[in-house]
This record gives C-alpha cells, sequence and structure tokens, in this order.
C-alpha cells in the first residue's frame, strides 16, 4: 500500500511540474497540488491507524 501511495505522490508532482513547465496548462499544476495534498494526507492518516 505505501509503494501505491508513493506511486500516487510521484505522478501527481509531475504532473505538476509539467503544468509549470507548459504555460498553458496552469490548470494542471493546480490539479496536481490538490491531489499531491490530498494523496499525502490519505496516507498520512493510513499510517497512523496501522
Amino acid at each position: 500500500m505505501l509503494g501505491f501511495i508513493l506511486f500516487l505522490l510521484v505522478l501527481w508532482l509531475v504532473l505538476a511540474v509539467l503544468g509549470i513547465i507548459v504555460e498553458g496548462l496552469f490548470w494542471l499544476t493546480v490539479i496536481g497540488v490538490i491531489l499531491f495534498l490530498a494523496t499525502a494526507v490519505w496516507g498520512w492518516l493510513k499510517r497512523q491507524r496501522s
């Protein structure tokens, strides 16, 4: 499960960076950051329970 969460975090980070690099894709940066934060919080909560 931890590997899957790390995979998602890396994927969202790549999307955010891609949105920063390509000027017309600012919305991709916003979505990437939101998904990164949501996944990080979800992973942290899952880790706290076990």
